[in-house]
């Protein structure tokens, strides 16, 4: 199934495009999906610290003057953490002073059986007990795991009105939030090694130890239902259907011999039917899965039997006798699947999906399309359900749907949503290979790189044989020669005597080979090849293509995909008539019956957040309407500042006076909008070929550093031109600046450096500002401190996510990033870190890990306790809650997820110091999956955005959730073409205790954060930061036959361990270490480079 990707592939178009796309309109789409075209991404540790900050003492100025200081010396504040001075050691230590209206915690002895395991940094106890009952005794055992209890939301004191005033400027202008003097690394690490904690005034959170294994763990019940917001109806792409009363048995089935296709498995239980139904089979309709298993409604008349059948080969138009394949049947009864429990479980009175019941109703309703069309994963494709559009290169997209049985709310429900995808076109090979190389094949002969090109596209391809009349023989390819055919021969007999293939097929089938230049197809096993000529052979129609698709095929197809929401409902309205389910002869034999109306359900649209920007601006706060904004008017509300800065030309179209002259509209647009930018470059901007990036990029810094280093000055930015079409120099680019030379930098392209529009200027100096650490606009919220469970207490908020290698790349690591909160309160500003992992391991692997140091002995790291010590470093304190947002995973891997790294965060927080266990909230965040949400009624002018959407804001926590857990459908972003997708929010461990309302409107909220645009997103920031962090990262592989010895060895950087950065990650179950990624900058690190 396509995922919607954006048009205009990040890849072709280097950054400054994105840019334009995001601020003029597509920002509220990811980017692309998981990855088809790299575009952003990237690694390191955080913004720490800008060292020309004055330490403020009591409040911190800046905004609007009057907000309560935040514990810096000064009183006591009101959220809850005790003051502060700025003189404390950076380690974790506890603070003197109970925040008000929280009891003073008592260590709670934990007893034995409890299931608290050892973690990292000794005995965990039960640390962060809800307040000890009298005597402080040692809490019961649990028997089974459930999410803590705790007392209700503690309100907070009623925040003053804000009275505007002059910003203190020391703090406009500087670009993070209030800092302590900054202390080297190795110390804070050492420092909050040694430490031990001291009673501190702690939450009312129970930290609940995490079980061994997922058998005894639980997620989180649903905490009531959300409140807030305007209330109104939204129809969904889910279908009623109702439990059928049938009694339904499991048989296993056992055919041999045995076979891998599941098409020649159907076809022999097809036969068996067929022929026993009415005599063997009880008149029974079974519904089969293709493999191991059979199920009926109702019981078979034996418990065992065995039955032989034959299939015979299609007619090959020869007239010789058609080939036999005899088989042997066993079908046995292994079990009832129950219905009882689904039905139980669908109330909300057990806890665990019978996903054994859900299998069985899945199997029975995907009986018949499978046998009408071509199924691929949980889809069905056809070239009769909707006009097929070519995508170039020989491949085309089939229209088809997407069909899921789900428990919900109101019971099952089917999924239903339309999709595309691509298949090989049937076309003669010659005219394939044609289409795929793009040019008139038979003008000049077949280069290397075409051969492989052609070798990649059709190994694996079905094709038939067009030269023996009627006879349609299928083969699968397995190469090609590497010979020309007319230098092809083989032996004939067991004398070894040879003929050459020319000769065979003139002589056997009176066939003249026209391109005798070509290499030949080989068919059949390796051992034993068989050799084709390209021009007998016909591509066999109805072959999903499952490797990446380019640029233009992807437009193409994105074209094809994209729908209006009112045709998108139409379409699948019109599906589930075609398919009929009240005629299935399969759903009627067990009894399920599906609605044809779409589900019509509850939703509330949540209010935006007020966003505040500088008191220097004609607008010095902002409420967006319909998820956009623009910053007319308004000044950033933390400028960075860029002193010293170069631009290097890469583009042959762009003269250095067009160059000169942009950089400058550029520079005046950063100033405009907040910045300190100085409008004359260090050095005026160089043109260089896009060849030698590296050579170009190094002596450019060099000569600028020359100049600069001896004033004791760094350069700030490097601004870049692109060609639009810039293949690998975009990536390059990226890896030499950060990790090579420690330089951020902006790209655009050559199309917008003419245009020079002030849209899109205005959306560049956006990324810029974040870039040298500033930030765009901030919640009033988190500055007034009234955000439930985020302003009360220092809270970081973690996003994280897995980008896997393309279809097709076998060998080549999965990338995993980790972003987190650096500002407290405002959580704007993100450091992210990268590392390569295992090929397609889910698993984040480095988010905690311990190694032996030859001197210092048994040594922990990782990402999260990196990113918690540059929290500390940036703010002054210790987070004392953990919001943790996690992208990309499925359904079926929420136990593994959970319990592996929700043990490594526990890991990570106890290496700082014994005890310490901030509660943590784990939420997923899915964008891949098939629930649509459309306007009730689509002419209602003020129920749609401009595209026809539903409005941003709109949650769903009702109906088409899960039955008892909590989750949540949240639309945050305003359509711009096709039809949002929600984002679908699962939260598998919550120890803060969010309320519904808290929770969907803190995501809601932070939508509006995103840096890059002027519109709120479509997933949390943190969430698509992580995404454009992995992103980045896989730019910094370098190719294995690299020679420029810039990588480090797994090994090498193994030693060097986390401190260092270069990080090795071992992979767990194999012995191999992944090639790790060379090391980030630490000046990158600090800032949000990947933006």
């Amino acid at each position: 199934m396509v995922r919607k990707r954006r048009t205009d592939p990040p890849g072709s178009s280097g950054e400054g495009s994105e840019s334009q796309d995001t601020g003029a309109g597509r920002g509220a789409q990811r980017p692309t999906e998981r990855a088809p075209t790299a575009q952003q991404g990237g690694g390191g540790r955080g913004p720490a610290p800008q060292p020309q900050q004055q330490p403020q003492q009591g409040g911190r100025g800046g905004y609007g003057g009057g907000y309560p200081p935040q514990g810096r010396g000064g009183s006591q504040p009101r959220g809850g953490m005790a003051p502060q001075q700025y003189g404390a050691p950076p380690e974790y230590q506890g603070r003197g002073g109970q925040p008000r209206g929280m009891p003073p915690q008592q260590p709670m002895g934990t007893p034995p059986e409890s299931g608290v395991r050892r973690r990292g940094g000794g005995s965990m106890t039960g640390g962060r007990g809800g307040g000890p009952t009298s005597g402080g005794q040692s809490r019961p055992p649990i028997p089974e795991l459930h999410q803590a209890t705790q007392a209700p939301y503690q309100a907070m004191v009623s925040p003053q009105p804000v009275q505007s005033g002059k910003p203190d400027q020391s703090y406009s202008q500087a670009s993070s939030s209030s800092q302590p003097p900054e202390p080297s690394t190795g110390q804070v690490i050492h420092q909050l090694e040694l430490l031990s904690v001291q009673s501190e005034g702690a939450p009312t959170q129970a930290i609940q130890p995490i079980p061994p294994s997922s058998k005894s763990m639980r997620f989180p019940l649903r905490p009531g239902k959300g409140s807030t917001g305007t209330k109104c109806i939204v129809k969904a792409n889910h279908f009623f259907a109702e439990l059928p009363d049938k009694d339904l048995h499991q048989y296993d089935v056992s055919i041999t011999p045995e076979v891998t296709s599941r098409g020649v498995n159907r076809a022999v239980m097809e036969q068996l039917v067929r022929l026993y139904r009415e005599s063997h089979l009880g008149r029974r309709l079974p519904a089969y899965d293709g493999r191991k298993s059979l199920y009926t409604a109702g019981p078979l008349p034996f418990t065992s039997r065995e039955f032989s059948i034959t299939l015979v080969d299609e007619d090959d138009g020869t007239g010789a006798p058609r080939r036999e394949r005899p088989f042997r049947v066993v079908i046995k009864m292994a079990a009832r699947a129950d219905l009882h429990h689904l039905g139980l479980f669908l109330q909300g009175k057990q806890a665990d999906a019978p996903q054994e019941a859900l299998q069985v109703l899945d199997i029975v309703l995907r009986e018949l399309p499978t046998a009408r069309y071509s199924p691929v994963g949980r889809s069905f494709y056809s070239p009769d359900l909707g006009r097929r559009q070519p995508l170039g290169e020989g491949l085309e997209s089939w229209r088809g749907f997407y069909q899921s049985i789900r428990p919900t709310q109101m019971g099952l429900s089917l999924n239903i949503d339309m999709s595309s995808t691509a298949f090989i076109e049937p076309l003669p090979v010659i005219d394939f290979v044609t289409q795929l190389l793009n040019r008139d094949v038979l003008a000049r002969p077949l280069s290397d790189a075409d051969r492989v090109k052609i070798k990649k596209a059709l190994r694996g391809v079905k094709v038939e044989v067009t030269h023996r009349g009627n006879m349609r023989r299928k083969y699968r390819i397995s190469g090609l020669t590497s010979q020309a055919t007319r230098e092809l021969t083989f032996p004939v007999d067991d004398r070894g005597t040879m003929k050459s293939v020319v000769q065979y097929f003139q002589e056997t089938y009176g066939f003249v080979i026209q391109h005798t230049q070509w290499p030949c197809l080989q068919v059949g096993n390796t051992q034993r090849p068989n050799y084709l000529p390209m021009e007998v052979c016909k591509i066999v129609e109805g072959q999903r293509y499952s490797k990446r698709l380019n640029e233009r095929q992807i437009t193409a197809l994105l074209k094809v995909t994209c729908q209006r929401p009112r045709e998108r409902e139409l379409d699948i309205m019109q599906t589930v008539h075609h398919n009929a389910y009240h005629e299935d002869p399969y759903a009627k034999e067990f009894g399920i019956k599906i609605s044809e109306k779409l589900a019509q359900v509850e939703a509330r649209i949540l209010p935006p957040p007020w966003l505040k920007y500088h008191d220097t601006g004609r607008e010095k706060d902002c409420l967006p309407q319909v998820g956009q904004w623009n910053m007319m008017n308004k000044k950033m509300v933390n400028g960075g500042t860029v002193n010293n800065w170069i631009c290097i030309n890469f583009s042959r179209n762009v003269q250095e006076s067009v160059a000169r002259g942009f950089c400058n509209e550029l520079a005046q647009m950063c100033h405009i909008s907040g910045m300190v930018f100085n409008p004359e470059p260090v050095l005026p901007p160089y043109n260089a070929r896009p060849d030698q990036v590296e050579r170009a990029l190094k002596t450019r810094y060099h000569d600028c550093m020359t100049k600069l280093r001896p004033q004791g000055r760094e350069l700030d930015l490097l601004i870049v031109i692109l060609p639009d079409n810039n293949g690998s120099l975009y990536g390059d680019l990226k890896r030499i600046c950060e990790t090579d030379l420690g330089l951020v930098s902006q790209c655009c392209l050559t199309k917008h450096v003419f245009k020079m529009s002030k849209q899109y200027l205005a959306n560049v100096s956006l990324k810029i500002n974040v870039k040298v650490g500033g930030r765009n606009t901030v919640l009033i919220d988190a500055l007034s401190r009234r955000i439930p469970l985020v302003s009360d207490r220092p809270t970081i908020i973690f996003g994280a996510d897995v980008t896997h290698p393309h279809p097709g790349e076998d060998s080549s690591p999965s990338i995993a990033a980790v972003v987190a909160s650096q500002d407290w309160p405002e959580i704007t500003k993100y450091a992210g870190l990268v590392s390569a992992q295992a090929h397609r391991q889910e698993l984040i692997q480095d988010l905690f890990k311990v190694w032996q140091d030859p001197v210092r002995g048994t040594v922990s790291g990782g990402m999260i306790k990196e990113l918690l010590i540059s929290f500390r470093r940036a703010t002054g304190q210790k987070p004392q809650r953990i919001i943790f947002y996690r992208d990309g995973v499925s359904e079926g891997q929420f136990y593994q997820v959970l319990l592996y790294e929700l043990d490594a965060i526990r890991k990570a927080c106890a290496s700082l110091e014994p005890n310490y266990q901030p509660p943590v909230t784990f939420v997923v965040v899915q964008k891949r999956h098939h629930t649509r949400l459309f306007a009730n009624n689509h002419h209602e002018r003020n129920a749609v955005d401009r595209s026809g959407n539903i409005l941003p804001g709109t949650v769903v926590d009702s109906k088409i959730c899960h039955p008892t857990e909590f989750d949540f459908y949240l639309c945050s972003h305003a359509g711009i073409q096709g039809t949002s997708r929600p984002a679908h929010y699962h939260v598998l461990w919550d120890e803060n205790k969010f309320t519904a309302d808290g929770l969907q409107s803190l995501t809601n909220n932070l939508c509006y954060t995103y840096a890059r645009c002027t519109r709120s997103v479509s997933i949390v920031p943190p969430a698509y930061y992580a995404h454009l962090a992995a992103f980045r990262a896989r730019f910094y592989m370098e190719p294995e036959t690299s020679d420029s010895g810039s990588m480090t060895s797994g090994a090498a950087a193994a030693r060097a361990g986390a401190g260092s950065g270069g990080r090795s990650t071992r992979i767990t179950g194999a012995n191999a270490a992944v090639r790790p990624l060379p090391a980030l900058k630490d000046n990158v690190k600090r800032v949000m480079f990947y933006c």
